[in-house]
């Protein structure tokens, strides 16, 4: 006759190798061991092999210490020399050295030219030259050109600012070329003046003012208007 008392313990049996199954790790999922990675390095987060840690780099297999000089910080990555000039300081024969800057000059944000020439000056052969502005004149910001430019009413004339001759019927413009003035509506320029167009029968001031146009249906022929 079967004990009745140990049949609610079989059931428990199945359940407790399931358990120790669980229990015991799997050689498949174990992590696999830190092999071949030399010292002062890391395996790689994503994809095999490893990485030099930060201020190493590696050489022949072996993460080497970078040696920093003298006003230089360590910088990320795995290429390059590993470090790089403080603000100031330029590479030269891997050694960080001050960057000379001139008078009237400052240290600039780009690494070449390393120093800018302060407004109202020009660089010329390693210092900063102050620009000679001419009378009736102003500086520009501009990098090329004389630095200057010449004031409304004027234009230049190699190292000069001349006044611009405005013929009568004319007034000035704001154009950087040809004479600086231009004729009145009616008038057309010739070198030196303005002259009064002379519109010819059937005709009219064309949308520039300064010459003329014929009616429709008429045409130009010569100095004349015409039907074709």
């Amino acid at each position: 006759m079967i004990d009745t008392r140990l049949t609610p313990v079989l059931p428990r049996f199945p359940l407790l190798g399931l358990a120790l199954l669980v229990a015991i790790p799997d050689p498949a999922f174990a992590q696999a061991p830190s092999v071949g990675i030399p010292e002062h390095a890391s395996a790689k987060r994503y994809g095999g092999g490893w990485e030099c840690d930060r201020g190493y780099r590696e050489t022949e297999g072996a993460c080497i210490a970078v040696v920093v000089p003298a006003h230089a910080f360590a910088t990320e990555g795995g290429y390059g020399t590993g470090w790089q000039c403080k603000w100031g300081y330029q590479e030269i024969d891997k050694r960080c050295v001050a960057i000379e800057v001139p008078p009237n000059a400052y240290l600039s944000s780009s690494r070449s030219p390393t120093w800018t020439c302060a407004r109202g000056y020009r660089a010329d052969k390693g210092a900063c030259v102050a620009i000679k502005v001419p009378s009736h004149g102003y500086l520009t910001d501009a990098t090329y050109g004389p630095g200057w430019t010449c004031e409304r009413g004027f234009r230049a004339s190699e190292d000069a600012c001349v006044p611009i001759q405005v013929p009568t019927n004319g007034y000035l413009t704001e154009a950087r070329y040809g004479p600086g003035w231009a004729c009145d509506r009616g008038y057309r320029a010739t070198r030196e003046a303005c002259v009064a167009l002379e519109v010819p029968e059937n005709a009219h001031l064309d949308y520039s003012g300064n010459d003329w146009d014929c009616n429709e249906p008429y045409r130009k022929r010569g100095g004349t208007c015409a039907l074709m």
